[in-house]
C-alpha cells in the first residue's frame, strides 16, 4: 500500500497514515519503524508499507519510501 504520513510524533512513535487508495487511516505504533530505513517521519512524506490486523485496527510496518504519482 502506499500513503502519505497524516501525523507522527517522534516522542512517541506514534502516527497516522492515510492510504492512497481509499483515503482510510492507518495506525503507527511505537515499534512500526523498527528495522525500517526510517528514524523518523516527517508530515506529507509519502511512504509505502505493509498492514497488520490487531484488535480491528490496522497498523502499519515494513515502511519504505514513496513516489510522488501513480
Amino acid at each position: 500500500m502506499q500513503g502519505f504520513v497524516k501525523i507522527y510524533d517522534p516522542k512517541s512513535g506514534v502516527g497516522v497514515i492515510m492510504r492512497d487508495d481509499d483515503r482510510s487511516e492507518v495506525y503507527l505504533r511505537p515499534g512500526s519503524l523498527d528495522g525500517s530505513m526510517f528514524r523518523m517521519l516527517r508530515q506529507g512524506q509519502r511512504v509505502i508499507f505493509e498492514t497488520d490486523e490487531d484488535d480491528g485496527r490496522l497498523y502499519a510496518r515494513d515502511l519504505r519510501f514513496g513516489a510522488d504519482g501513480y
